[in-house]
């Protein structure tokens, strides 16, 4: 649920948008059609399974993360194209086999976001005649008379508050996300295997934290961090490598904890680091190459001194952290 990291119920502003409806959907028929075609006539296209354009996707992604982290609005918009071809692209091919394809992509995403937003009014009865006719495509579900979608088999009236904030509401998703029928079975099965470790180590301790698992005082955090570093530091002088791998995760992930606990993002927080060590370790080569030198030539307090007037010019510059 990635998208509820911009979410906010207060007042928005929404700029005026330069197309229409009619325009998007044109704009998303004219890309659809491209791509069929190309995946009948360019050999590329037509080459691809789901196998070989998994990790092409993968890069795609990455790319919009980069994009989305230097916040360059042109960059995200191409990228965001590049990601939305993979998805059409996989769609014609689950359309090949006769799985799934677009409409039918679409229209699961709708009825499971209506699903889990069961303190929306999804029953008609504040629309006009130009708002749109909310409906479901799974034939086992249904509106029912509060406006929530659940399952024709069951009564599933929800009584709870109406969340007013973020954290309300990704508590709410979580519990509805349990009773889908067709959904993940655990709470932490549906953290994807293949998540980076720190973004995965984060949505486990956030997804426990939407059914109540969690501390109950943030600052209490800071125990278990200084445990698992005093731990990793014992194993350490062991020289116990096997055992010291494990506390060294374990200290990892309280760090990760406690980042969550006061609403900063470790990934976020660690590609700020590496971004800015590539920088100042980048001048200290290309002052070395000026000085005719490689940096290997450089004695440590040579690049430690390189080093400092890197963080000098970024402070001049305002880009220092």
């Amino acid at each position: 649920m990635a998208f509820y990291f911009v979410l906010s119920f207060v007042s928005i502003n929404f700029a005026v948008m330069k197309h229409s409806k009619e325009e998007k959907l044109k704009a998303f028929e004219r890309l659809l059609d491209i791509q069929e075609r190309l995946r009948k006539e360019c050999p590329w296209d037509r080459k691809q399974t789901f196998e070989s354009l998994r990790p092409n996707t993968i890069e795609e992604v990455y790319e919009l993360a980069d994009a989305i982290m230097h916040d360059d609005h042109k960059e995200i918009c191409k990228e965001l194209g590049d990601v939305m071809e993979h998805v059409v692209l996989y769609s014609i091919m689950g359309e090949e086999t006769g799985d799934f394809d677009i409409a039918d992509v679409c229209n699961h995403q709708s009825d499971k976001l209506m699903f889990r937003h069961d303190f929306i009014d999804w029953g008609n009865s504040n629309t006009s005649g130009s708002d749109p006719k909310w409906y479901v495509t799974d034939s086992n579900l249904t509106i029912n008379s509060k406006g929530q979608v659940v399952y024709k088999d069951e009564v599933d009236e929800n009584n709870d508050p109406i969340p007013t904030t973020d954290t309300e509401v990704e508590s709410s998703w979580e519990k509805r996300k349990q009773k889908e029928r067709d959904g993940n079975k655990t709470v932490l099965s549906g953290v994807p295997s293949s998540l980076p470790s720190i973004i995965k180590a984060y949505r486990i301790q956030d997804k426990a934290r939407n059914v109540g698992f969690d501390w109950e005082n943030r600052d209490d955090v800071w125990a278990k961090v200084r445990e698992e570093l005093g731990e990793l530091e014992t194993e350490l002088k062991k020289d116990d490598k096997e055992n010291s791998t494990k506390e060294l995760g374990d200290f990892i992930f309280s760090v990760v904890n406690a980042a969550r606990l006061y609403h900063l993002s470790p990934d976020n927080a660690l590609e700020e680091t590496n971004k800015k060590f590539i920088y100042r370790f980048t001048y200290i080569e290309q002052e070395a190459e000026r000085q005719g030198k490689s940096i290997s030539d450089l004695t440590l307090a040579q690049m430690d001194e390189l080093w400092d007037k890197a963080k000098e010019l970024e402070k001049e510059n305002g880009s220092s952290k």
